[in-house]
């Protein structure tokens, strides 16, 4: 078994290779905030390289690995107290494959 520690942007990981019984799953993925269109952009951009993308926001990497790449402007519209506001934002979200802020922020507002 092979067991290694890394750092990305910070954030300190523990992975192990558990062997070939053990696949790659969206059971477990890695959620990164994105504070804006460009942060969601460029990381889009560069983990789908090899991979996939998937609906909502989702993507894998070239080694399998699945991402939800998220605007956090996304999470907080989805939270908002009004049902009908959170369900537009919601319904715009399954339609799409990368978050597109500015169409989501359409969707919030009804228009």
């Amino acid at each position: 078994m092979l067991i290694i520690r890394f750092e990305l942007e910070g954030q300190e990981f523990l992975a192990l290779n558990g062997g070939a019984q053990f696949p790659f799953t969206e059971a477990v993925s890695l959620v990164v905030d994105c504070a804006d269109q460009a942060e969601v952009d460029s990381l889009w951009t560069r983990l789908s390289v090899g991979g996939s993308t998937g609906q909502c926001g989702w993507l894998k990497d070239k080694f399998g690995l699945s991402w939800q790449v998220v605007p956090t402007a996304v999470v907080q519209m989805l939270q908002d107290p009004d049902p009908a506001r959170a369900q537009r934002v919601m319904s715009a979200v399954l339609k799409m494959t990368r978050l597109d802020i500015a169409a989501l922020r359409t969707a919030y507002e009804g228009r």
